[in-house]
């Protein structure tokens, strides 16, 4: 039992915090009626939505079968290397950061299995730790990219034409460092390389199944983009699981969700204390990207944004904050330790190497694009 039980705590160690938190809190405020319009139902159910296509999708090997193809025709190393780094980015936007390492840096392995044991000791670590940063950044472009996107862009109240354009620029900036960043690496090993794989990956689900995750998907932009209420899609995503394949509701990432109430319950108290309140916005007020990044660093940028949104008004400013602070500490951003518990798994051995590389790869992205926002802000 105890065994259990700290092993659930070092799984869940953000839901387990954010719980206390709303706990003590608690204490001084105690529940009442109010305590229902602290939570965001309407995030909490397009997360849900969301997580349920995409657990979906994976689960049919959609995602896979796309990796192969993309990878059959590469003939250089530094293609490879390109190529697995910016199908993270650019899918990060609209499958979330999560999943996209999730499907992605498995199939790395595996790749990097198949061309030989010099180029995968020299570039396996560097690669999944520029996928993980390529994750991080490319979602930061669209709402549904991350949690802390969709939360704040629905807090903020920004059109999704305007949450596009205010982090534009850092997605610009990020391609580029990346794209840079991965060519050099990559001439560690320079040379021809020819991938091939044993077997064709194949979609597991039928035609019709697949179908029906599209349209649920297009349903899912809808309801971000507040063209169709979320309590319908809502609705029609548990049914259709219902009626299609009731597994996927033992996949879905709940703990996620109960993180957010958590956290909702926290800050909602917190907002009733005036003492706490004071102090708090005047901490955050006018420096909500630099608060967004060093909490960040601390608790991760999901459980970031949730606090520090409940004490400024600048909800622009600080969704830069907690994007670019995903950056940094291994915690900074929960899709990073996806990648590092995968390559501990597969290269236990080679626990230290990854950490410090992730380190130090990951100070000097957010050195960079903090700096970019020092310019481009003056």
């Amino acid at each position: 039992m105890k065994e259990k039980l700290v092993h659930f705590l070092r799984r869940e160690t953000v839901l387990c915090a954010a719980f206390a938190l709303a706990i003590v809190s608690m204490l001084f405020v105690p529940p009442d009626r109010e305590y229902i319009s602290y939570v965001d139902f309407r995030t909490l159910s397009i997360l849900f939505c969301l997580m349920s296509v995409m657990t979906g999708l994976q689960k049919s090997g959609v995602f896979q079968c796309v990796g192969q193809a993309l990878l059959r025709r590469l003939r250089k190393v530094w293609q490879l290397v390109l190529l697995l780094v910016l199908i993270c980015f650019f899918s990060s936007m609209l499958v979330t950061n999560d999943v996209a390492l999730i499907t992605f840096v498995p199939f790395t392995l595996i790749v990097f299995d198949m061309i030989g044991p010099e180029t995968k000791l020299r570039l396996i670590i560097p690669t999944v730790v520029l996928q993980t940063i390529a994750a991080n950044l490319g979602s930061m472009l669209t709402p549904i990219g991350n949690p802390q996107n969709l939360y704040l862009y629905g807090r903020s109240g920004l059109s999704l034409r305007d949450f596009i354009l205010l982090m534009l620029p850092y997605t610009l900036a990020s391609f580029l460092v990346i794209l840079i960043w991965s060519i050099v690496q990559s001439m560690a090993c320079p040379g021809a390389v020819h991938v091939s794989f044993d077997g064709n990956a194949s979609i597991t689900g039928s035609r019709g199944h697949l179908i029906v995750y599209g349209l649920l998907f297009v349903l899912d932009l809808l309801t971000v983009a507040r063209v169709i209420p979320c309590c319908v899609t809502f609705g029609v995503t548990a049914i259709s699981l219902l009626l299609m394949d009731k597994r996927v509701f033992f996949l879905i990432d709940y703990s996620l969700l109960l993180t957010f109430t958590g956290f909702f319950i926290f800050i909602g108290n917190l907002r009733r204390l005036p003492a706490f309140s004071q102090a708090l916005r005047q901490i955050v007020s006018g420096h909500e990207v630099l608060a967004g990044i060093a909490a960040s660093q601390i608790i991760s940028n999901v459980p970031a944004a949730l606090l520090l949104s409940g004490f400024t008004e600048n909800l622009s400013a600080l969704t830069i904050g907690v994007n670019l602070g995903g950056l940094g500490t291994l915690i900074a951003s929960m899709a990073s330790l996806i990648s590092y518990k995968i390559v501990v798994r597969a290269e236990r051995q080679r626990k230290r190497a990854y950490f410090w590389y992730f380190t130090a790869a990951n100070i000097c992205f957010l050195m960079i694009l903090l700096g970019f926002w020092l310019i481009f802000t003056t």
